[in-house]
């Protein structure tokens, strides 16, 4: 459903109550009784778990899979698909200046970008009470994991210039593939840039900022917005070029204190985060999940600019009891 996606930011920050809106998306395999590895595989089940998930949490938004492995795959790398865990690149396909240059850029749909692209124009179609979002992934992460992701940042100070061909070729696919998304009626998307968290504040502005500033200058406008996700340990620290990437908002991890990240936001722009995806919603208990989020918010709500979320997306294999708990908690710290 085409929104002005401008005035959603707008009338969240206004809103004296935020509504949660985590990145929840790959338990849906639960609620349809079916494995990751056939959740990836059809458009129709990533479509039907997308409503099945929207229809049972009051989320702010519908956020598709973080799945930060199909872009790779679609350039040629190797995935590791297992039946509950979120897929994996194996390897890397760049080791050097003549592989960088060689690559080829592939075509948006192939591999299975198609079936994430024919998912979210299914999605749009049977989510019409709130945006949608499909999940890309950022441009260094993308092409870190062509290389190699224990190699990346080595490459950034031993061959800079391999490293700045491969992320010309992994932005230019990164737009067009953000194109196709807003074609099909995606509302914006959710670009994960998780591997840049790792990079010095410089490196960070060198091959990082630049590219993603690149791709939402490419696709951003009033009806498609982009919400930034890093969930590395030094965000603060490159908060400066983070924002300098102009995103309609951003998305942190918990290796942060949001409450002291909430200090570096701007007051017009939304930030998200932080609940422990994988200490918390998927190996706590109800309990430990009320109490965290509860932190979360108490620490950060005083910000009219914070919504809660995780701090990544939440694991297939997540109890939902621990799922429910979660906004539960959102209720009980606003009906105070």
């Amino acid at each position: 459903m085409k929104m002005n996606m401008k005035k959603w930011l707008e009338d969240m920050l206004a809103a004296p109550r935020k509504t949660a809106m985590p990145v929840l998306s790959f338990p849906a395999i639960q609620l349809m009784d079916i494995s990751v590895r056939e959740l990836i595989s059809s458009s129709d089940l990533q479509a039907k778990g997308m409503k099945l998930v929207a229809g049972r949490v009051p989320s702010a938004a519908s956020v598709s899979l973080m799945d930060l492995s199909v872009e790779a795959e679609c350039f040629g790398a190797e995935i590791r698909v297992s039946d509950d865990e979120v897929p994996t690149v194996v390897g890397s396909i760049v080791n050097d200046s003549d592989e960088a240059e060689a690559l080829e850029i592939p075509k948006v749909g192939a591999c299975r970008t198609g079936i994430y692209i024919e998912a979210i124009e299914k999605a749009v179609k049977l989510i019409e009470d709130r945006p949608v979002f499909a999940g890309v992934i950022g441009p260094f992460s993308l092409a870190g994991r062509l290389m190699d992701v224990t190699e990346a940042m080595i490459y950034c100070y031993e061959d800079p210039d391999m490293v700045a061909t491969l992320l010309d070729k992994v932005s230019t696919f990164l737009i067009d593939y953000c194109k196709a998304y807003k074609a099909v009626g995606a509302n914006g998307i959710v670009m994960a840039e998780p591997l840049a968290g790792l990079l010095s504040p410089a490196l960070s502005e060198e091959f990082s900022g630049p590219y993603v500033k690149r791709i939402v200058d490419a696709v951003q406008d009033d009806d498609f917005i982009v919400i930034y996700h890093n969930c590395g340990n030094c965000t603060i620290q490159m908060i400066d070029s983070i924002l300098a990437t102009g995103s309609a908002a951003y998305h942190f991890g918990n290796a942060i204190s949001m409450a002291e990240m909430m200090t570096h936001i701007p007051e017009s722009t939304i930030a998200m985060g932080n609940v422990d995806p994988a200490v918390e919603i998927r190996n706590g208990t109800p309990e430990s999940v009320r109490e965290a989020t509860l932190k979360v918010m108490g620490e950060c709500c005083k910000y009219p600019n914070f919504v809660i979320s995780t701090g990544c997306d939440i694991p297939p294999m997540s109890p939902w009891a621990n799922i429910d708990a979660f906004f539960s908690a959102v209720d009980e710290f606003y009906s105070k």
